[in-house]
């Protein structure tokens, strides 16, 4: 009896489960994204200013952190696949709302639904740490955060060119069915994970609390995490208002096409998430950093040049998605035990940041367009790389091994 109680308790990580576990974190974190390409599209159908549409991907953004404030911690308190599961049907009724909004106030409360239901890589992710071997964990955490990232970066190429040539709600339908096929998917082949936490809903929200108030290494890492999404986010919503203006005349597509250059960031960024297991992760992130702050500088002086943006996307989305996972190698060696709340925290920061991102960018697009959002990103990198230095300098002066 207690050998068949441990199998189900630890079930195998087997090559098809990964799989299954990369591919649904890559197309669910997708439909975060792909209303940025499409914003101009939509503004143009509701009659709104570029301004007003923004808050659409702005209103994503919040749900997304809502989501995984409110629904990640129950992983430790409900079966995984169960919750997954269920969490996937809301997906799918606000993927279908988004489709059929009339209005753009419907537009940012389906939006808004879509960001709340669609955390489930957040629970995949830890998922496949507890499934995998000790002896392989990092290796097999890295396939899925490899979706991830790809997910992130191809769903504004993806969702351009299906705005470009069907319309911005055929991509709203496209990711439901999308969704449906991963239900069935998880359905079928996910196995279940129970849970291991004890105590109720009321005391795991607490313990969030606690572990910021205590962990040090944990808030530096989520206001680094932050404000570099922040960077990252009012980059990606305000460039497809950039390429429709007359010096490149470019639609969606285009704008969804950058998600292919971003690709190239994200595999180096892979290449540097080795790097932390070799070099101090402070060290690491100094220098992440300092390539988002060197992005918006070329993107300054590339309002004009097609060139020069490649170029600052491939520098910025390799900067992020870098300090990204440096920021997780800090965090996930403090306390083994509470790594989905931890998570959370980090998490949470990390979106709340991307939503206020595209907040400044939205209201600074207007009168100062892709001038003031230049200026956004270099002043939040130097801001970080800054809070950044002073609390390297802090740590460094502290007892080693003390946490």
């Amino acid at each position: 009896m207690s050998t068949i109680s441990t199998q189900k308790q630890h079930p195998q990580l087997t090559t098809l489960t990964l799989w299954i576990m990369t591919i649904a974190t890559g197309l669910v974190v997708a439909n975060i994204y792909y209303n940025q390409p499409l914003l101009a599209d939509m503004a143009h159908t509701f009659k709104v200013s570029d301004k007003k549409a923004q808050q659409i991907s702005l209103f994503t953004q919040i749900g997304y952190a809502s989501g995984l404030l409110f629904i990640i911690p129950l992983a430790d308190m409900r079966r995984r696949k169960r919750l997954i599961l269920i969490d996937l049907v809301l997906v799918i009724i606000a993927l279908i709302g988004s489709a059929m909004a009339q209005s753009v106030v419907l537009m940012m409360v389906a939006g808004f639904l879509v960001g709340v239901s669609s955390v489930i890589p957040q629970l995949l992710i830890p998922m496949a740490a507890h499934l995998a071997k000790p002896h392989e964990r990092g290796k097999k955490i890295g396939f899925v955060m490899s979706g991830l990232l790809i997910g992130i970066l191809l769903s504004r190429t993806l969702s351009g060119f299906v705005g470009e040539h069907f319309g911005w709600r055929a991509m709203y339908y496209i990711a439901a069915g999308l969704m449906v096929l991963i239900w069935l998917m998880i359905l079928l082949f996910l196995p279940e994970v129970e849970p291991d936490y004890k105590g109720n809903y009321a005391k795991l929200m607490k313990s969030l609390v606690h572990l910021i108030k205590t962990q040090p290494k944990l808030r530096i890492a989520a206001f680094r995490g932050a404000l570099c999404f922040a960077c990252f986010s009012a980059f990606w919503t305000t460039l497809v208002f950039l390429l429709k203006q007359p010096q490149f005349n470019e639609g969606s597509e285009a704008a969804g096409m950058f998600g292919l250059v971003g690709a190239f960031g994200a595999l180096a960024a892979g290449l540097m998430g080795r790097l932390s297991d070799k070099m101090d992760a402070y060290k690491l992130s100094g220098y992440t950093l300092s390539l988002i702050l060197i992005s918006f500088i070329v993107f300054y002086f590339s309002s004009h040049s097609m060139a020069g943006l490649i170029i600052g996307v491939i520098i910025l989305d390799l900067g992020v998605q870098a300090t990204h996972i440096s920021n997780q190698s800090i965090i996930f060696a403090l306390i083994p035990e509470a790594r989905n709340r931890i998570n959370t925290v980090y998490m949470v920061s990390y979106f709340i940041g991307g939503a206020l991102g595209t907040f400044f960018a939205s209201q600074v697009w207007k009168s100062y367009q892709w001038t003031g959002v230049c200026v956004i990103g270099i002043v939040l990198s130097l801001f970080v790389l800054a809070v950044h230095v002073l609390s390297y300098k802090k740590a460094s002066a502290a007892v080693p091994g003390v946490r």
